[in-house]
């Protein structure tokens, strides 16, 4: 059954935006408190990573952050196709990034499996899990909300921008991804 989709009232569309920037900013402090630990963590112990790892390996990561930050791309270019009232272009491109953030989640998982150390591998290893599986954590629920967007862009007769429901999914998806370049750079590239 196709629906036809009611236009929110701008002041409805108001208090939308402002709960959704309420969370990201309440979410942006517990992950700045992380970043903090993991700094002062790292400036405390002469002997930083676990036994055996000399540096973390960089190029798998290196790829996994590329594609993370691409399903950005494809969903400002999803969001521009349902201005301009192309809703299949949009669903291609919404999948696109739907589907670049499922491999981003694979890519991590794999990267967890060889990584060679594990939570119980000292402060960094413990570190390690915990932000990158509470950053995994986030891009699932991102997972969750773009999938049901692009789901309501097949019940909805007329999908052509009216729903908060894109640029929010949008919105966090982008928050995500920023996190993350933070997360990629404090982890990866200053950890030694």
């Amino acid at each position: 059954m196709v629906m036809a989709e009611k236009p929110l009232s701008p002041d409805v569309r108001d208090r939308s935006l402002f709960g959704l920037m309420v969370f990201l900013l309440s979410d942006s402090v517990v992950f700045l408190s992380l970043f903090v630990i993991l700094i002062a963590f790292r400036f405390q112990n002469q002997v930083w990573l676990p036994s055996g790892i000399v540096r973390l390996e960089v190029r798998d990561p290196a790829i996994n952050t590329f594609v993370l930050v691409a399903s950005s791309g494809a969903i400002m270019l999803a969001e521009n196709s349902l201005k301009r009232n192309h809703p299949w272009r949009f669903r291609f491109f919404w999948v696109l990034a739907i589907t670049m953030g499922a491999a981003f989640l694979v890519g991590q998982y794999l990267e967890w499996m060889r990584v060679g150390f594990n939570i119980h591998s000292g402060l960094f290893g413990a570190t390690f899990f915990l932000l990158t599986g509470f950053h995994g954590l986030h891009v699932f629920t991102g997972l969750l909300l773009l999938i049901t967007v692009l789901a309501r862009s097949f019940l909805v007769a007329d999908y052509s921008g009216v729903s908060f429901g894109v640029s929010g999914a949008g919105l966090f998806w982008h928050f995500v991804d920023g996190i993350w370049i933070v997360l990629f750079t404090l982890l990866y590239l200053w950890s030694p």
